[in-house]
């Protein structure tokens, strides 16, 4: 358990804890009294403790921790774990309690700490979440999410405490028997030694607890059980409870595959946690507050949500900082002038992470530096980093994660918040010191992974002055000294070559008249080699331009295209081709709207576009009337913001549906949209069936609605799919397949060409957070950073054609048409992918929004993108499908010369790619 981590070493000896510094607090007093007690009973550990106690080792060890007064029942069991009286330790409690400031006391807010079922009360913005936990049918249940997004809370404050049978609740520790039994004995008062034994056999776990189990921190099944047999019992115990809910971080997902029993209770029962919706976090805000009959100011609520919204991880630093603020409230209302006392959420962020540091050993401080610094950027920015990349050690980088310091999923590391770079005064320091080694690692970090993605290709490798200006003392990884090595090697190579080809030149011309004898038999078996020798290195050349050109693309844009240009002519290679995508797409904003951009949607016939907004609006924007501004006309308005669109196959009706559960029916067919109805149903997604609607609610079941257009719409039918809420909707062309996209993020095909009889079909295999079908069989999924392109011709069984990485940033919208592929990110960026016989091919990568971009379309032929962001523009963009090389050409000021070219293309003919 992460608690006895902190107590142990790696020889399993009891470690030194945190210093405390007693002072006059009451508390910490009481913390190193604690401490004290446990010295003269003989330093048990606290898994020992844990055994005697039937309390968790984290929580004996929280006690003793002085950050929080602990509970007067764990008080209590500690003094009688360590033979002490705990009636004497009762009323020092009780002395504590009263000498303590009433303010700390009684906050409404847990701070770091993750909820308990005794704060349920105090728990709020997981309620869909919660209640989808207490109404699943599914046997086994595994809630996945990245580190700091609240699973432990959400199993805690929201499924046990409200859940009325006995739940027992445990996390797999180095022992899942030990910790199982030691659980188990607290709900029964049993012994736990007893009961270890008992549960040798895996199906004895169901014979003593036929309620529901929760395993939270299912991860440590894998990070602190080094046991592969202790592992298969804890796996065969689940499967066969009568109910079970584990709580997975995201990036631990590929671990529990390794098991099929394990796989087999998952499938189609999987349930996703991401950040907050600004209303669940308005909720999680405020709502604590007026529990405890107090109220958060105007200003403070949207202090707080500016700077907490979206964030992943957030919730704890948040938390942190909120009971700081309560304890500056003024009177029964928590203010911003309190909020700014206490430094903000900056300033929460940067004493945690600082105590997080401190309690390191000086080796663990020196890796937390390394670990950090791989992390931001020279420009002060966060970036993600995989795990292989950091080599770190898993005590080091879990310690970060506990102090809710860096996030770990399924895609790899990065910081909970870039208020860590801006107001924690250590990293601050960290990166001014070493700016320009971080710039200088980001390069050669990049220019590794690209050799990797070619195979260790020579011609990926660094060169020339390239490589001389690679500075000394950077803190590499194995990849990248592997890269660095191999690049002297192989610049050492050239010019030992060099001196080669000169050696045989001169011996060359000493057997010049013997080889005239032998000329003609040898004549075909030259040319042959040559062609050969030439092709290796044409190929070699080209691979090496290639990573030159993109290098050369942020100070010398004409040369690079020039250069990516050339290496295509010479050898058609993929990589080459994917050089030439277009950076420098024209794009003009159709409309600055009132509110960000949440969804939006491209009519498939007319020229129109209609945004959802996210205080509610729906607007209808005009693509064809030239030059600009367009014409824009407000469709509709809803109570919340708008969460997803939809237009029928002719283009003249709109459905919109909200966070609120409305859907609105407008008709856009004559240009100037006109509201027809306000269906009577509540939704979570929607989708055209030709032109019927179907809507779904959180009881996940369909409903097709016809006669749009006339004074009441009628409800054709409904038909119940059987998978849970729906997160989103799409349906084949032809109307007879729908991909059904669960709120777990798994893609069902189902068909529906019998509304009364819908079938299940098949599921895809990867995890996915929407899906879109285009023409009669190509569906796209969108899943963290990749886009995968399926062949669903046969929707019983169907085939992955691609998978098409975002290029690192989280994907947020994906629209599939035309031949196209618009990936958009929350980076900013929307890449334009062209899809063929063969691999896709990126045509180019559009630049232009100031925030993330939220929603992307493709007008009917592909050969125009619609976006729209956060930062409220709605822009079109207008991509060169002409040929690259009349593109960069026409670009191409000034003409690559004879120079450039023998830098880049050393011993190859000079053929310029612009004449």
């Amino acid at each position: 358990m992460a608690a006895e981590q902190s107590s142990l070493n790696n020889d399993g000896m009891p470690r030194r804890e945190r210093p405390l510094d007693e002072g006059e607090s009451g508390l910490l007093r009481f913390a190193a009294d604690l401490r004290r007690l446990r010295e003269r009973a003989g330093s048990p550990t606290y898994r020992e403790l844990s055994r005697r106690a039937h309390y968790s080792a984290a929580a004996l060890s929280e006690a003793a921790g002085g950050r929080k007064l602990p509970s007067l029942a764990v008080t209590k069991a500690y003094a009688k774990a360590c033979d002490a009286d705990p009636e004497e330790w009762a009323r020092r409690w009780r002395a504590v309690v009263e000498s303590e400031p009433h303010a700390a006391q009684d906050s409404p807010y847990v701070g770091l700490a993750m909820f308990q079922p005794d704060d349920a009360p105090r728990f709020f913005g997981r309620e869909r979440l919660t209640a989808e936990l207490l109404t699943t049918t599914n046997r086994f249940t595994g809630v996945f999410g990245p580190s700091g997004a609240g699973k432990s809370s959400l199993l805690r404050a929201g499924l046990i405490a409200r859940t009325r049978e006995p739940v027992l609740l445990f996390t797999p520790g180095a022992n899942p028997v030990e910790e199982c039994a030691i659980a188990l004995a607290r709900l029964t008062g049993g012994e736990a030694a007893e009961l270890a034994g008992a549960l040798a056999d895996p199906l004895e776990l169901q014979q003593r607890h036929g309620h529901l189990v929760v395993v939270d921190q299912f991860e440590e099944l894998f990070t602190l059980c080094r046991d592969e047999e202790l592992r298969r019992w804890l796996v065969a115990a689940l499967v066969g409870c009568r109910r079970v809910v584990i709580g997975v971080r995201a990036d631990y997902y590929g671990h529990c595959a390794r098991y099929p029993e394990l796989v087999e209770a998952l499938e189609g029962a999987q349930l996703l946690l991401g950040p907050m919706t600004p209303d669940e976090l308005r909720l999680a805000i405020t709502e604590p507050a007026a529990v405890a009959g107090a109220k958060v100011e105007t200003a403070l609520l949207a202090r707080l949500m500016a700077d907490a919204v979206g964030q992943a991880a957030v919730l704890p630093l948040l938390s942190h900082a909120l009971a700081q603020t309560w304890q500056h409230r003024r009177g029964m209302t928590l203010t911003l002038a309190g909020y700014e006392e206490i430094g903000g959420l900056e300033d929460a962020v940067a004493r945690t992470a600082q105590e997080a540091l401190d309690a390191l050993s000086p080796a663990g401080q020196e890796q937390a530096k390394r670990i950090l610094l791989r992390l931001v950027t020279a420009d002060d920015t966060k970036r993600r980093a995989h795990q292989a990349e950091l080599e770190a050690d898993d005590e080091v980088l879990f310690a970060l994660a506990a102090a809710r310091l860096v996030v770990i999923d399924r895609d790899g590391i990065e910081l909970a918040h870039e208020a860590l770079i801006r107001g924690w005064p250590t990293l601050q320091r960290w990166v001014e010191e070493d700016r320009e080694n971080i710039k200088a690692q980001r390069e050669l970090t990049h220019a590794t992974q690209t050799w990797e993605s070619l195979d260790r290709d020579a011609g990926a490798l660094l060169r020339g002055r390239r490589l001389a200006n690679v500075p000394e003392g950077l803190s590499l990884n194995a990849g990248e000294r592997a890269f660095l090595a191999a690049s002297r090697a192989a610049e050492e190579e050239v010019s030992a070559s060099a001196r080669r080809r000169t050696r045989r030149q001169r011996q060359l011309l000493a057997v010049l008249v013997a080889l005239v004898v032998v000329a003609a038999s040898s004549t075909v078996f030259a040319l042959r080699a040559s062609i050969a020798a030439d092709e290796q290195r044409a190929n070699a050349a080209v691979l090496r331009a290639v990573g030159e050109a993109a290098a050369l693309r942020s100070t010398n844009p004409a040369l690079a295209q020039q250069v990516a240009l050339a290496a295509y002519q010479l050898v058609p290679l993929p990589q080459a081709r994917n050089g030439l995508r277009q950076e420098d797409v024209p794009s003009q904003v159709l409309r600055e709207a009132q509110s960000e951009v949440t969804a939006l949607v491209v009519g498939p016939t007319q020229q129109q576009v209609a945004t959802g907004h996210r205080d509610g609006t729906v607007v209808l924007t005009a693509l064809d009337d030239l030059p600009s501004p367009r014409t824009s006309h407000d469709a509709t308005r809803h109570a919340g913001a708008v969460t997803a669109l939809a237009m029928d196959s002719t283009g003249g009706l709109v459905a919109s549906a909200a966070d609120d559960g409305s859907v609105h029916v407008v008709d856009v067919s004559l240009g100037r949209p006109r509201e027809l109805a306000v269906l009577p149903v509540r939704a979570t997604a929607i989708a055209w069936q030709g032109t019927t609607l179907v809507t779904t609610g959180s009881d996940g079941a369909l409903s097709f609605w016809t006669d749009l257009r006339r004074e009441r719409p009628r409800l054709l039918t409904t038909a119940q799919l059987g998978l849970g809420p729906l997160a989103g909707m799409s349906f084949r062309q032809d109307g007879q397949v729908l991909a059904a996209v669960t709120t777990g993020h798994a893609v069902h095909l189902v068909d529906v060409t019998d509304p009364r009889d819908v079938k299940l079909l098949s599921l895809t295999r990867e995890f996915a957070g929407a899906a879109q079908f285009a023409g009669a069989s190509d569906l796209i999924t969108t899943a963290g950073t990749a886009v995968h392109l399926w062949d669903a011709s046969d929707p019983r069984a169907p085939v992955l054609r691609a998978e098409i990485r975002s290029g690192g940033g989280e994907v947020t919208s994906a629209w599939l048409g035309g031949g196209r592929v618009a990936i958009a990110t929350d980076d900013g960026l929307v890449r334009l992918w062209q899809l063929g016989d063969g691999e896709p091919v990126e045509q180019a990568l559009l630049r232009g929004h100031a925030g993330p971009v939220t929603a992307v379309g493709l007008t009917p032929k592909g050969d125009e993108v619609v976006t729209g962001g956060t930062d409220r523009a709605v822009r079109l963009w207008n991509a060169d499908p002409r040929d690259p090389a009349v593109r960069i050409c026409e670009q191409a000021m000034p003409r690559m010369s004879r120079e450039e070219w023998e830098q880049y293309f050393d011993g190859l003919d000079f053929t310029p790619p612009c004449r």
